[in-house]
């Protein structure tokens, strides 16, 4: 078997947690060489705990600074050794949500021409080596602009690597995946969130959790049910913008979700997957 290796990128602290922590935790455990690159420090997010309210978002950015031991334990729980910001931590900024004025921060991700991050993560590429590159599809989950500038940049920088006109030995990604979420899955765990009273607000639409995926583009299903622990402490990692009870999590707009360790991708670029009997394919480096 190859020596396999996988990089994923993602827009904040958290992120690679709640929407790929059990992928990286089962990757990980097998021996998978794994490099998790977070674009920003996530200075703008909300801060759920009373008692950290001090950090929320001002001119020192201190929840940022913050937020990168949050991320170091839960990399610590995932198993995930080789973590870098892209750039460097605090090179860009977290742009807040869509249309607000932190938006235009001077060092706002958003704001970025994406040759430049793309250059940065193209390097890291070449350095790495991956077969398989993990971020968002074109919307960016659920039309955050980090995100949606995540999944740009990330495009690019494939591209962007396997050019002759950057230092160093080019290097081709065999497979680029987005992260999804089935619509299908999402509506299957809204009605069991309505059954239980449990903690937090029960959803009641899709879109109150994300935009979702329409399953007919989804291609593949990791099943990391061993490592749901993993993915559970990694979330209570990020206490500043997650909390975690029993099987359930909100984020600071206190909607229930459940933790699942059960995820999802679409094949956006390379080797076209081999779908099981269930019509998804099972593994990111299938037939690699």
């Amino acid at each position: 078997m190859m020596d396999r290796r996988l990089m994923m990128v993602h827009a904040h602290p958290d992120d690679e947690s709640i929407v790929t922590g059990a992928t990286l935790a089962k990757y990980a455990a097998e021996g998978v060489g794994v490099t998790l690159v977070t674009c920003t420090l996530g200075e703008e997010g909300e801060v759920i705990p009373p008692e950290l309210a001090h950090l929320t978002s001002d001119r020192d950015d201190r929840l940022g600074e913050y937020r990168i031991g949050e991320l170091d334990k839960a990399c610590g729980a995932l198993g995930v050794r080789d973590h870098r910001f892209l750039g460097g931590p605090g090179h860009y900024r977290d742009s807040g949500m869509m249309g607000g004025p932190t938006n235009r921060h001077p060092k706002a991700f958003w704001g970025v021409d994406v040759e430049e991050p793309a250059a940065l993560l193209a390097e890291i590429i070449r350095e790495v080596r991956p077969h398989v590159l993990v971020s968002y599809d074109e919307h960016g989950g659920y039309g955050h602009p980090d995100h949606i500038q995540a999944h740009r940049v990330t495009r690019r920088a494939c591209a962007k690597a396997g050019e002759r006109t950057l230092p160093g030995a080019p290097w081709k990604v065999e497979r680029l995946y987005a992260i999804a979420q089935p619509v299908s899955r999402i509506e299957a765990s809204i009605a069991r969130l309505n059954e239980e009273a449990g903690p937090f607000t029960p959803p009641s639409r899709v879109s109150d959790i994300a935009r979702g995926t329409p399953d007919s583009i989804v291609t593949t299903r990791i099943d990391a049910t061993d490592h749901w622990a993993a993915k559970a402490l990694a979330m209570r990692a990020h206490a500043t913008q997650i909390t975690v009870e029993g099987e359930r999590f909100a984020l600071s707009n206190d909607i229930a979700q459940e933790i699942d360790a059960v995820e999802y991708f679409t094949l956006l670029m390379g080797t076209p997957p081999k779908p099981g009997s269930d019509g998804y394919e099972t593994d990111l480096f299938a037939g690699l």
